[in-house]
């Protein structure tokens, strides 16, 4: 390989994948294997921490081992070791974090922690250049919030959720449609073949502010449920998920347009797992179908968690400068704009 690459290994554990990937130069993916678990928690309606840290456990090691073989790659040619050091589950995190120390405290090779939702932006670095200032929607289960970047590796939070993200109200509603987990794919689905008019939900708009809410556009949708079966009436599921889809869509594309004017970006950016989402990836083409300032939408594989952004986000932080000590820990509620401060 050539001296003047930069190969990173990234590890993801953050909720119930476990993965791990070799990325160079931050935009060329050698390998990216992801361990899922959907299988096991689906029984539950929803991820089980505990069970998402044995399987962790029970993975981790085998995906490191795949990710080597399928790059080609000897823990001599990795430059550094990028992990996920949070948000997430606690229990969940710490495997990946302690495997990521004890790789960098047997071979040597310098250790960087990545905020997980700045990986979900960089999963747009592995098909498109970014150009700055850049607005990130990063929209998924535990997260909805505007990102403004003025430069590499600096994030400011615009707007974010007062309560439910969005990929969590999908989870409620597809809940009462009785869907099964994961719930937002099946209510993307069922959108496709609604119509969006028939059933009248509220939209949060919070004016004055790039915040978002989705609280009450879920209860107003478990409402009309509970409503129509005391009344005897029939609602299409479609219908209703097409109606749900547009309002949670209709906002975010609207404020996500607004703040992109404002703000004067050159680019714009989905992140995070509803990115997945068909109908806001196609209400977001829609919008900027004309527009001069630049949309990227990342492949549907690289928008659910996985660690090949982890790895992207890592190049750039490890060409910063930013290494993290062996005492490092999973961290939870691990703020984002961390990485401002970091050396």
């Amino acid at each position: 390989m050539i001296n003047n690459d930069v190969i990173i290994l990234g590890i993801e554990t953050s909720c119930d994948e476990t993965a791990v990937s070799i990325v160079k130069n931050g935009k060329e993916i050698l390998s990216n294997i992801v361990a899922s678990q959907i299988e096991s928690h689906k029984r539950f309606g929803g991820v089980v921490p505990e069970i998402a840290s044995r399987h962790h456990v029970e993975q981790i090691t085998l995906v490191i081992e795949e990710a080597l073989n399928q790059a080609e790659v000897t823990y001599e040619d990795i430059d550094g070791i990028a992990v996920t050091e949070g948000p997430g589950l606690v229990g969940a995190l710490l495997i990946g974090v302690e495997a990521a120390k004890s790789l960098s405290f047997a071979t040597g090779i310098p250790l960087v922690g990545v905020h997980h939702i700045a990986g979900h932006i960089y999963a747009n670095q592995l098909v498109d250049n970014l150009e700055f200032p850049l607005l990130s929607l990063v929209v998924s289960g535990g997260h909805t919030e505007l990102v403004y970047m003025k430069e590499h590796g600096h994030f400011e939070v615009i707007g974010e959720t007062r309560d439910d993200a969005a990929g969590e109200a999908y989870d409620k509603v597809a809940r009462t449609l009785k869907l099964p987990y994961p719930g937002g794919p099946h209510i993307d689905r069922l959108a496709q073949t609604g119509d969006s008019k028939a059933v009248k939900l509220p939209r949060a708009w919070i004016d004055g502010t790039y915040d978002f809410s989705f609280s009450g556009l879920k209860s107003a949708v478990i409402n009309t449920v509970h409503n129509a079966e005391q009344r005897g009436e029939i609602i299409k599921p479609e219908d209703l998920a097409a109606s749900f889809q547009a309002s949670v869509v209709d906002v975010l594309v609207t404020k996500t347009l607004e703040a992109a004017r404002e703000y004067k970006v050159k680019h714009v950016v989905l992140a995070g797992g509803v990115a997945a989402n068909k109908g806001l990836r196609a209400a977001l083409e829609e919008q900027f179908k004309d527009n001069p300032i630049k949309l990227t939408i990342p492949p549907l594989a690289l928008c659910t968690d996985n660690a090949a952004m982890i790895a992207s986000a890592g190049t750039i932080f490890f060409e910063k400068g930013q290494r993290a000590p062996l005492k490092m820990n999973g961290n939870p509620g691990l703020d984002i704009t961390i990485h401002n401060h970091r050396n």
